[in-house]
């Protein structure tokens, strides 16, 4: 009904339409006449069915990459797994024990071979004493232990032969001082040379010395000048060991 309404006022505006250009224009067509239709949308029809399914579309751009996850929490460990196989038996104890002796044979070697640089360098000689002048910086009780290693001990002049070789050596090598083997470890203010010999024959201290200064002067030196003076064990310095001619 509701369309039936519609269609009446579109048709009396297509006739009326159709007489206006008629007229206006009619007086110019005179061969053949000209009809003017003006078209009227119907009614909206049924939907149609559904179309097939279109090809596929181009792929689409690469998107951004996403942040980075959290990481996630450890699992559970997993079970034991089977015992291995046995290893092969090893004979080890005899070749630990060859590797052991052929490092400290090494070891040994390698002082040896200091020392011998260092005997390269001279030697000093009276009768019965040979002095080697040791050129690596120790604190007194390495120092002596050094010595004794060898089949010595730290230099005890005991006469002033001795004293005098061993003060040419330190200055020939130009050094200003040396440890000597005198010390008052044991009793404080009793100088005795490193192998316990008392000091009763041969001293050579330097004017004001031995005075235990801040009380901290249990070793011996020998300046230059083959003067001694007391000075603490602990700094390092240079030192001369002293040997027997007969063991050497």
């Amino acid at each position: 009904m509701r369309g039936e309404k519609l269609l009446l006022p579109m048709i009396l505006m297509s006739v009326v339409l159709s007489f206006i250009i008629q007229t206006s224009y009619g007086q110019h067509l005179t061969e053949e006449a000209c009809t003017v239709q003006i078209l009227v949308p119907g009614l909206k029809g049924e939907p149609g069915e559904k179309g097939q399914k279109g090809v596929p579309g181009r792929p689409g751009r690469v998107g951004p990459p996403g942040d980075i996850g959290l990481k996630g929490n450890r699992g559970d460990p997993g079970p034991q797994g089977p015992n291995g196989e046995p290893g092969v038996p090893c004979e080890c104890t005899p070749m630990r024990k060859m590797i052991g002796e052929m490092d400290i044979l090494v070891a040994q070697l390698s002082s040896e071979l200091k020392f011998i640089k260092n005997a390269v360098a001279g030697i000093k000689e009276t009768d019965s004493k040979v002095y080697l002048l040791v050129k690596e910086e120790k604190r007194y009780s390495e120092a002596e232990g050094y010595c004794q290693t060898r089949g010595g001990h730290l230099a005890m002049p005991k006469d002033e032969g001795a004293n005098a070789a061993i003060a040419g050596y330190i200055t020939e090598a130009g050094l200003s001082r040396v440890y000597i083997g005198i010390h008052d470890l044991e009793r404080e203010g009793v100088f005795t040379y490193v192998d316990r010999s008392p000091m009763t024959t041969f001293s050579k201290w330097r004017k004001g010395e031995p005075n235990n200064a801040y009380d901290d002067e249990d070793c011996a030196e020998m300046v230059a000048s083959g003067e001694w003076t007391d000075v603490a064990c602990h700094p390092t310095m240079y030192f001369v060991c002293e040997f027997d001619k007969d063991t050497v």
